[in-house]
């Protein structure tokens, strides 16, 4: 099973791209559910959701009965890394225990931040968040490059943490290219290579993912993709180049190139991305 999806939904700039102007609310997912078998939750890292608005979640999406999310762990364990009380922890399993328990919640992502190196306080730390987590299918993100190295892909698999390998910017010490698969599922997540703003200090935290993959760029990371399924009984591929829609339009192509699914996307975002005429 091979799952390609995008990072999040709910952007105001996708509406009358991704969206028809006058769709609101939980019918965005239910599109996005019909062209897509997983979607990654990106409001879980900003703050913890409720049990109700899980459950919102899962009757938007009843009738694609393969589909799975994925969540972002809560920024607090990855870039704040503080003590959590007990009842900040429980809020943010709260909503997430929801989605587990329906079998929806295919990964839990611990996505850590570039300045996050390879330590031995660091892996104790990672070892520590699969304790806090050892229900969750939880996987884990880096970005810089001490963690390229065979001891590290051990000591993930030794603890069944997946590896989320990544495609991003080349710049400074960046964690390079890697087909890792450590834990029971491979996961793949998409950033873009936008090098002059990955590092920049900007008012918009998101415009680091202004980009959009072309054509050739999208066929040889199929093949890099084809090389995470060939290890894994399950697939994620998430495009998180979020700016207008792009990663929708890319995660499309990619479907086509890996599955050759072709659903029927709205007409706005064919109009945005006339690459998408074939579809």
């Amino acid at each position: 099973m091979i799952r390609v999806g995008p990072a999040g939904w709910d952007y105001q700039d996708w509406q009358g791209v991704v969206y028809p102007p006058r769709l609101q609310g939980t019918d965005r997912l239910t599109l996005l559910a019909g062209l897509f078998p997983t979607i990654e939750i990106n409001v879980t890292f900003y703050r913890p959701i409720s049990a109700t608005l899980a459950a919102r979640w899962l009757a938007a999406v009843a009738e694609r009965r393969d589909f799975r999310f994925t969540a972002k762990l809560f920024r607090g364990f990855t870039h704040e890394r503080r003590p959590l009380p007990g009842q900040e922890e429980a809020a943010v399993k709260a909503g997430l225990q929801v989605l587990l328990a329906a079998g929806r919640l295919g990964a839990l992502l611990a996505q850590f931040p570039y300045s996050f190196h390879n330590t031995a306080e660091n892996r104790a730390y990672l070892l520590a968040i699969r304790q806090r987590f050892a229900e969750y299918p939880l996987a884990v993100e880096v970005r810089h490059r001490s963690w390229q190295q065979p001891a590290v892909r051990q000591f993930l698999a030794d603890h069944q943490l997946a590896f989320c390998n990544i495609d991003q910017p080349q710049v400074s010490y960046a964690l390079g290219e890697t087909d890792w698969v450590c834990g029971p599922f491979a996961y793949l997540r998409l950033h873009g290579r936008n090098r002059r703003n990955w590092f920049a200090q900007l008012d918009d935290a998101g415009a680091r993912y202004d980009y959009l993959y072309s054509p050739q760029e999208l066929v040889t990371l199929a093949d890099r993709a084809r090389r995470l399924v060939a290890q894994a009984p399950e697939t994620y591929l998430i495009f998180n180049n979020h700016p207008r829609g792009q990663g929708v339009a890319n995660a499309l192509e990619m479907q086509a190139l890996l599955t050759g699914a072709r659903p029927e996307p709205p007409h706005c975002l064919k109009e945005a991305f006339p690459q998408l005429a074939y579809l």
